[in-house]
């Protein structure tokens, strides 16, 4: 599908957040890890020209936990709680984008891809909802 014109975008579509977790297989090579690394940069970049992907980034390996507790030092090494990066995919359902992700290279190599609807209409940073806690039942009042 190289060259293929943009997919507009409808009221239909929504924007879905990706996110990378997991780990590298251990019994995979660095050249099969660097190809599937390769292979994911032309299918993101292709999906992006389509416009079913907008760009998102790597994230490094340090990280702080901060809870009520107190602030914990990363790496979290826990396979299941590695978040390597993260993307969004623009799609009309949850199930489309799912789809769309499950052609990404880099499932073949142990990683794995959470994907989220983002309520944009609920959860503005940029203004109160009634979800906002003490504002229940004031919503519109913002």
């Amino acid at each position: 599908m190289e060259g293929q014109a943009r997919l507009p975008t409808t009221s239909s579509t929504k924007e879905y957040l990706l996110l990378s977790r997991g780990q590298w297989d251990a019994d995979k090579s660095p050249e099969e890890i660097q190809a599937a690394i390769d292979a994911f940069y032309a299918w993101h970049a292709r999906l992006v020209a389509e416009g079913r992907f907008k760009p998102g980034q790597r994230l490094a390996k340090t990280a702080k936990l901060v809870t009520r507790s107190g602030i914990v030092d990363g790496p979290f090494t826990e396979a299941k709680e590695v978040v390597g990066g993260y993307w969004f995919v623009l799609a009309g359902s949850l199930e489309e984008a799912a789809r769309i992700v499950a052609d990404n290279p880099c499932l073949a190599c142990g990683l794995a891809f959470e994907i989220r609807p983002i309520e944009a209409e609920r959860a503005s940073a940029w203004r109160e909802t009634n979800e906002t806690p003490g504002r229940a039942g004031q919503a519109g009042r913002a």
